[in-house]
């Protein structure tokens, strides 16, 4: 009786066991919650207010990923300054590239901007292109999708969960797109300068135009030459905004402003980013109300 007593317990315990997440990004791990819901537990390695590119490794995170039963990635050499060391040196063979516990999602949209030739002249550029892709709405559900698939691969038997969540996910997005993009009608054609390329898919995605950047290249900061240049571009030309993150340091960005006249706004960039931005839908909101003020 009580061996009996025990297997029941034993089954039970297991059906009730969540698929262990670890991902490198809140957006991430406000998306894996979406689609998992109770049949998760996800942690984030960065915070949403840090530089994405730069994320300190530390011997925290390499526990957190020994008992990951799935990495999720952003991918395109964002996280190359940590998550190799991370995977590394974790030993879980099951989150290593090419295995089951491993997403990259950069694999499941078209990334912009790759270069044809990478060298150190050009800045931080990376090889495989613009990594920042999930600042394109429209890329959040082929990215929602490809979890829920890998979601169905690992636990099978909640597959139906991870479908019906998505379903309802998708429901609730597609309505916020139809929203988001009747209010960025207006901004189309418009033109803006920005610290980094981070919101280049964003732009694309509504017909904005970068002009500029304050940085002279990528992960290169502003100098005296380049920033006077900037600021007889923005004489020239109708610039609309300069659009600040909220990661490098603003005063670049405020002197501009006070030499032009032209506004500078600090947008967010990830899942609390900002104190407000608590969901994926929450920082596409700000984007799209702060754009058409």
């Amino acid at each position: 009786m009580i061996k009996a007593v025990l297997v029941v317990l034993l089954m039970f315990s297991f059906s009730l066991a969540k698929v262990n997440v670890l991902v490198t990004y809140p957006w991430i791990e406000s998306l894996v919650k979406a689609v998992g819901g109770d049949n998760v537990d996800v942690k984030a390695l960065a915070r949403g207010s840090e530089d994405p590119h730069f994320v300190v490794p530390k011997p925290s995170y390499i526990s957190m990923a020994r008992r990951a039963d799935l990495l999720i990635i952003n991918g395109a050499s964002l996280e190359v300054g940590f998550v190799p060391v991370i995977v590394q040196q974790s030993n879980n063979p099951n989150i290593q590239p090419g295995k089951q516990g491993f997403l990259d999602l950069s694999t499941f949209v078209e990334l912009i901007q790759k270069p044809e030739r990478v060298s150190r002249e050009m800045g931080d550029v990376h090889p495989e292109g613009n990594p920042h892709f999930h600042l394109d709405p429209y890329n959040i559900p082929p990215l929602a999708k490809a979890i829920k698939d890998k979601l169905c691969s690992i636990d099978s038997k909640n597959c139906s969960k991870y479908e019906s969540n998505l379903e309802n996910f998708l429901i609730q997005w597609n309505s916020k797109l139809k929203e988001w993009d009747s209010k960025m009608k207006s901004s189309k054609g418009k033109k803006v300068i920005a610290y980094h390329r981070l919101y280049d898919y964003f732009l694309k995605r509504y017909g904005i135009e970068l002009v500029g950047t304050i940085e002279p290249l990528p992960g290169i900061n502003p100098n005296p030459k380049h920033t006077e240049n900037l600021i007889n571009l923005l004489k020239e030309q109708k610039v609309s905004y300069i659009l600040q993150d909220v990661y490098h340091d603003k005063k670049a960005a405020q002197y501009i402003s006070s030499k032009t006249g032209v506004p500078y706004i600090v947008l967010p960039h990830d899942v609390a980013s900002l104190p407000e931005i608590k969901s994926l839908s929450d920082l596409f909101d700000y984007m799209v109300n702060a754009l058409t003020r």
